[in-house]
């Protein structure tokens, strides 16, 4: 049932962004309706998928890399639904759907770690406030990509496909600030938590320290450059783009390091 319920969220994911492409194709209004629905049914068969896998593993069965993946790309699916609902623009989806439907089916869905009782509740807590964190920093690069890309056109005076179907420059750039927000905050309080269980039950893995730090400080320069230093929606749209590469550059290099091919990292 599992692989069957991946599939078709997949399918969904795929629908997604096919309808979120319209504009491209012909002049038509933003088809925000077709879209979230799309998201919703993919979203629906997501969780089902991984609802089987609980039932299946039980509490810890987020450790793996697959599920960890996938339900990195369940969250992400979710701030789609969120963000386009409230922009009434599709073009965010047509560039993370894809990514989306990727993520879960690089590794096989089987988790990495058993522990039992209130250690697998702690531990699946770290994992799904890290990944929303993630989640929310990957629609902040997104946003801040589309408003570079954007704000190209624009200055170059090609009102092309790209100018009329991405959102205005100021809704991208509120996105960007919203969703980093949202990605301090999920991330600082997943590091919190994996600070407390390698403590308490002393499992410090250095690669994920590493990488989860490196992940806080590049969305934390992005909510303080913003606060305290008053960065302007360029530059802010920029250093997400680039931090957010970063991690997930620095993420590709620990994985190709590590010899738990079955763990998230």
């Amino acid at each position: 049932m599992i692989p069957i319920a991946h599939f078709v969220a997949v399918t969904f994911y795929l629908g997604a962004a096919a309808i979120a492409a319209l504009p491209f194709a012909r002049r038509v209004k933003a088809p925000v309706s077709g879209v979230v629905i799309a998201l919703l049914l993919g979203i629906g068969a997501h969780a089902t998928a991984l609802a089987g896998l609980t039932r299946q593993a039980g509490a810890a069965s987020l450790t793996g890399l697959g599920p960890g993946l996938s339900f990195a790309g369940l969250v992400l699916a979710l701030s789609l639904v969120v963000v386009e609902s409230l922009a009434r623009e599709v073009s965010l989806t047509l560039v993370a759907a894809p990514v989306v439907t990727v993520a879960g089916n690089l590794a096989g869905m089987q988790p990495f770690l058993d522990p039992q009782g209130a250690r697998a509740v702690w531990l699946t807590m770290h994992i799904v406030l890290s990944f929303i964190g993630i989640a929310a920093y990957a629609t902040a690069a997104s946003a801040g990509t589309m408003y570079l890309v954007a704000r190209r056109e624009l200055k170059s005076a090609r009102f092309g496909a790209i100018f009329r179907f991405f959102p205005p420059l100021d809704t991208l750039d509120r996105v960007n600030q919203l969703a980093s927000i949202a990605g301090f905050l999920g991330l600082t309080l997943g590091l919190a938590l994996a600070a407390a269980y390698s403590f308490e039950y002393r499992a410090l893995v250095l690669p994920q320290i590493i990488w989860g730090l490196g992940a806080w400080v590049g969305v934390s320069v992005l909510v303080l450059g913003r606060m305290l230093r008053g960065w302007q929606a360029r530059r802010a749209a920029l250093m997400s783009a680039v931090t957010f590469a970063s991690v997930i550059a620095l993420y590709v290099v620990f994985r190709m390091a590590s010899l738990n091919r079955g763990q998230f990292l």
